[in-house]
């Protein structure tokens, strides 16, 4: 089946562009289909065309040979519309980046979540903790970034529920989407990649500690989070895996930040940022080869943690830990890494907005790695949401 609606508004920076009424939408949901729908993005961008959708995690099994063992897939590997343009401030006085479709009447009502579960239990949690460490012990992976899902029950508007999730807890790459069968609501701190002519950043998260509850023991947290070894680990080993796939399509890769802290309202995570020059007209498709997904959400080394979190994690991860962005006719390009991404299905015979939802939570587990201090980290990243629910 065609897609007929698909309208993208990217905030990254408190930079909001809107991209609505694509002239096509590009997308696939065979593996085989990849590279087809990458020739399909160069023509657009041939003819002046932006880009702007995502690409699901499990795009990434496209660009690896021992991963392709499945052909096809429920939710699109890839998703791209196809526009004119964006428009930055074609809305009214307060509505700027707005979808227009939000603007219809009887679509403002308070969004109503009811957490109905998570899609594995504890006991089971804990026993595939110790098989990802009986994987490390053994060496396959230094590290592997395992995550589960939150189900929800959802009732009214999206995006007045994208809303509040940004008003109560602010974030650096925030996006939603409104396609035909899906919303996505993507309340991201975490940037993928940024490519401006040949030079391309990208700053994998890895390592979190809750905030303080007053001014003197905030600061302190941060301060143990910035210095705690198990964290500064995680985060190194991306940052290396990040540096290597940008050496495989560039040159000149640094890291001239490291250890990070930002804090957010519920609690503090650490980045650090990875930088490269590239070919300014490098093919897409060998770019995102490279690079897609981001290893901040997979592990080291990278295939053999691929391998090992698709025996292990019960579902596919669709839109979580994939990548959401746009790409301009110049080839610049800017996506995020959509993790605490709510992703909400539509429900035809219960009418527009209402549905079932889900949203992956997941964290870096190394040797140290403790299963009930990574399960409570688990529900600290999820607290933004399940709040909500009651």
């Amino acid at each position: 089946m065609g897609v007929s609606m698909f309208n993208v508004l990217i905030e990254f920076n408190n930079s909001p562009l809107l991209f609505e009424d694509p002239l096509e939408i590009i997308s696939c949901s065979k593996l085989s289909d990849i590279p087809s729908a990458f020739n399909k993005i160069e023509e657009a961008l041939r003819s002046g065309h932006y880009l702007a959708g995502f690409l699901s995690y499990e795009a990434g099994y496209g660009f690896e040979e021992r991963l392709a063992s499945k052909g096809s897939f429920d939710f699109p590997l890839i998703q791209f519309g196809v526009f004119k343009g964006p428009e930055e401030s074609s809305l009214p006085a307060g509505q700027a980046g707005k979808p227009k479709a939000a603007c219809l009447p009887g679509r403002q009502e308070m969004a109503k979540i009811r957490v109905r579960g998570i899609n594995i239990s504890k006991e089971e949690y804990f026993q595939n903790i110790s098989r990802i460490r009986s994987h490390i012990s053994a060496g396959d992976v230094y590290q592997i970034t395992y995550c589960i899902k939150f189900k929800f029950d959802h009732e009214g508007d999206p995006f007045t529920l994208y809303k509040e999730l940004k008003r109560r807890q602010p974030v650096p790459y925030p996006a939603y989407i409104d396609g035909d069968e899906f919303q996505i609501l993507s309340l991201s701190p975490e940037m993928f990649i940024r490519k401006r002519g040949s030079f391309v950043e990208t700053k994998p998260m890895k390592g979190t500690w809750p905030r303080g509850r007053n001014l003197v023991s905030d600061l302190w947290a941060a301060r143990c989070l910035h210095k705690d070894p198990k964290n500064r680990a995680e985060n190194i080993m991306i940052a290396d895996l990040l540096r290597n796939d940008l050496g495989r399509i560039g040159r000149s890769v640094k890291w001239p930040r490291l250890f990070e802290v930002a804090r957010y309202t519920t609690l503090c995570q650490m980045t650090s940022t990875v930088t490269a020059h590239v070919d300014p007209n490098v093919p897409i498709f060998d770019l995102f080869r490279a690079i897609h997904p981001s290893g901040s959400v997979t592990g080291a080394p990278k295939i053999r943690a691929m391998e090992i979190i698709r025996e292990i994690e019960k579902e596919e991860r669709n839109i979580y830990t994939g990548a959401i962005g746009y790409i301009t006719p110049e080839r610049d390009m800017f996506f995020n890494v959509p993790i605490r991404t709510l992703l909400i299905g539509k429900e035809q015979e219960q009418g527009l907005g209402q549905g079932r939802g889900e949203m992956g939570v997941g964290g870096g587990i190394v040797w140290d790695s403790t299963a009930e201090g990574e399960w409570e980290e688990g529900m600290l990243k999820a607290k933004f949401l399940t709040q909500l629910s009651g």
